[in-house]
């Protein structure tokens, strides 16, 4: 299937490692020219390079800290000024979840409370508010979301907090610019296999006396197929949505989890 996207220029925050990394190398396979943008400076370029080696695309790279405005403004100016126009966002920078355990209502407070919402809620509404008006000139764009499934699950306040505020943003911003030919979705990844998989793994095993295989299992048992999603298999999922071939789908929620086990959802 032709996906139609050779030629976009796509961003894409938290695009140095993760879920991020395989969705920009995803675009970017696909004929993509794509901005990546993370905080670290060191870790951008070595993707950049990666990318770019890879895909024949042009990969640039951009430092910014997504809880700030006046960083996201800027590299929204940079962008614009080295691509000249945006097609489709996919916001996706944020503090993964489910590295350690989540904090109980007595260890929650405002500043760690206040660092989930900007990074993660106002990053994505600041990210779409640079780029909208380069989508809306041209009557064209995408904006995928990056939320989880702690979204649909009790068990962790600021995980389900933040991603469930997700979802009411996409469905909002869905709502305003679908007249305008900008499709807004949310993708629910759940437990995920990344570079940093491999290390948590191993602290489990060690906390817990058990193989890393048997960590590995019990990981990949918590959906219906019994298989540890790999970042590049969301990735597949998203890079579908950014396609024009999408266009039904506009204000919706896409999991990407494997199938959670028990919770219906219609």
């Amino acid at each position: 299937m032709d996906l139609e996207l050779t030629g976009k220029v796509a961003v894409v925050t938290g695009g140095s490692r993760g879920i991020g990394k395989a969705i920009a190398r995803e675009l970017a396979l696909e004929g993509v020219d794509v901005a990546i943008v993370a905080r670290n400076p060191e870790t951008l370029e070595a993707t950049r390079r990666e990318l770019a080696d890879e895909s024949g695309r042009r990969i640039e790279a951009f430092t910014v800290d997504t809880s700030n405005d006046e960083s996201i403004r800027g590299m929204g100016k940079q962008v614009l000024a080295a691509f000249g126009k945006v097609d489709i966002l996919v916001n996706s920078a944020a503090a993964p979840g489910g590295q350690q355990p989540p904090p109980r209502l007595a260890e929650i407070d405002t500043a760690n409370f206040d660092g989930e919402m900007h990074t993660k809620v106002l990053g994505y509404l600041r990210c779409a508010r640079e780029f909208v008006p380069s989508m809306r000139e041209s009557g064209w764009g995408r904006i995928i979301n990056i939320s989880g499934l702690a979204a649909r699950q009790t068990g962790t306040i600021l995980g389900s907090v933040r991603n469930v505020s997700v979802v009411a943003l996409s469905k909002n911003l869905a709502d305003e610019l679908g007249p305008h030919g900008i499709n807004v979705n949310t993708v629910h990844p759940g437990t995920t296999r990344t570079e940093r998989t491999e290390d948590v793994v191993a602290a489990r095993a060690e906390a817990t006396g058990q193989t890393t295989e048997e960590v590995l299992k019990q990981m990949a048992d918590g959906n219906t197929i019994r298989h540890l999603v790999d970042a590049r298999e969301v990735a597949y999922v998203v890079t579908f949505l950014c396609s024009p071939k999408s266009i039904a789908v506009n204000g919706d929620v896409i999991a990407a989890g494997g199938g959670a086990l028990r919770a219906i959802h219609y």
